[in-house]
């Protein structure tokens, strides 16, 4: 039996909206923002777990690969087709970290704050 349930996964971030519309542009949903509070953003994601996205003054991106500025955790985004899905998260604002390959089943990107995430057509 579980003990508890996946509510939303929380994404540090020098600007929450932003970061927020920019996930919106990947994954579609609807951005919701509590007036007044500059410090929280939300992204209701159809068909999944809610993304949110806190204010964190000093924010320092991770690396990716490097071990003193591990990246922690990312997103595995799934995707139809690569080059599509990949065109359009550049379109938006992604900064590609690992894509040479290209007969793998998946590219690595930065999202505008410096998470990684990665598109994958496994």
């Amino acid at each position: 039996m579980a003990l508890a349930k996946l509510d939303v996964v929380v994404l540090d971030c020098p600007d929450p909206r932003a970061l927020a519309e920019f996930y919106a542009g990947v994954l579609g949903g609807t951005v919701e923002v509590n007036e007044g509070d500059q410090e929280w953003v939300d992204l209701k994601v159809p068909g999944g777990p809610s993304l949110a996205f806190q204010l964190a003054p000093g924010f320092v991106p991770p690396e990716w690969p490097a071990a003193a500025r591990s990246q922690q955790f990312h997103l595995d985004l799934a995707v139809a087709d690569l080059d599509t899905a990949e065109k359009g998260v550049l379109e938006l604002g992604a900064r590609p970290l690992d894509t040479e390959d290209r007969s793998r089943t998946f590219r690595v990107y930065a999202d505008p704050a410096g998470h990684p995430f990665c598109l994958c057509a496994c």
